[in-house]
């Protein structure tokens, strides 16, 4: 299966990229300093989440909430720093099997966490308030299976709202009524980049929130974002970006979300050469997250 090229659309001015070449490029080149060691393989678990949200809940920078349970009873956490008044929300593995977003999660609230990038630090954290609710399917990522316990795809459940799981993303959700919303997956790694030989490794999407998909003032700025994630990809992984068909499916998450009225970013991770463990693409992930965010801020 190919997926369509990213297009470099007519926003590109907008955010001003090569302002922020520097501090891209002094992410990448940083990275192993604040990568998490601790979940170095893709088959993570809940319990391993445990300890490091434990070492964030004594850290006075980061507030740690339980806000939810999975069917099991493990505990859906949401780990908030800033004070900003423009809030972003990030979630990752609402599909169990999909783990690279959130291994680069813990990598950046290890950056977070640090002394280092004060004056950057100092504008993401005065601008932003940024959440994140990793592992939204622990039950799943136990079994290593895209579906919760009760055999249902979360993000196909955000108007049933049948499962907790599905329930705790909402209300979190609505609770922060997030500016931005980065909804973070995996994709196969058999995908490829149109009529190119090379896989997909990072894919976009900024989803409709009708059928008629249009653009309003919410969808353009998450186009806006994913124009400048994109720039960041193309240099290390050139010709390697992907984008998702936006036809508008509305039983998804990510769809209403935009609906709702949060500027939606949809990452889904593919494949990189020699890269089974997909640590690559989950530093390409760390790098333009952060990047992205710190554009946001500016």
């Amino acid at each position: 299966m190919k997926i369509k090229v990213l297009l470099i659309a007519l926003f590109i001015g907008c955010f001003g990229y090569s302002q922020n070449e520097e501090i891209t490029s002094q992410l990448y080149e940083t990275y192993e300093k604040y990568k998490e060691k601790s979940l170095d393989k893709r088959r993570i678990k809940h319990h391993q989440l445990q300890p490091l949200l434990a070492q964030l809940e004594s850290n006075s920078k980061f507030t740690v909430q339980v806000v939810g349970q999975s069917i099991e009873g493990r505990n859906l956490s949401l780990v908030s720093i800033g004070q900003g008044e423009t809030d972003i929300f990030l979630w990752s593995q609402m599909h169990g099997n999909e783990p690279t977003a959130t291994q680069a999660i813990f990598d950046i609230l290890n950056f977070f966490a640090s002394d280092d990038f004060k004056e950057e630090k100092q504008a993401l954290l005065n601008n932003l308030t940024i959440h994140f609710l990793p592992m939204l399917n622990p039950d799943g990522a136990e079994r290593f299976q895209r579906r919760n316990v009760l055999g249902v795809d979360i993000n196909r459940d955000a108007l049933r709202l049948q499962s907790p799981e599905s329930q705790t993303l909402k209300r979190v959700r609505d609770s922060l009524d997030a500016d931005f919303g980065f909804n973070l997956h995996d994709q196969s790694t058999y995908y490829n980049a149109e009529r190119t030989e090379k896989p997909a490794t990072i894919s976009y999407l900024a989803p409709a929130y009708n059928y008629e998909k249009e653009i309003n003032e919410k969808r353009g700025n998450a186009m806006k974002v994913i124009v400048f994630m994109n720039n960041i990809i193309q240099r290390y992984a050139p010709g390697q970006v992907g984008r998702y068909n936006d036809d508008f499916e509305p039983r998804a998450f990510g769809d209403n979300i935009q609906k709702w009225g949060t500027s939606t970013i949809l990452i889904e991770s593919g494949g990189f050469t020699n890269d089974i463990e997909k640590q690559e693409i989950r530093k390409l992930n760390y790098v333009s997250i952060l990047s992205a965010i710190y554009t946001i801020a500016k």
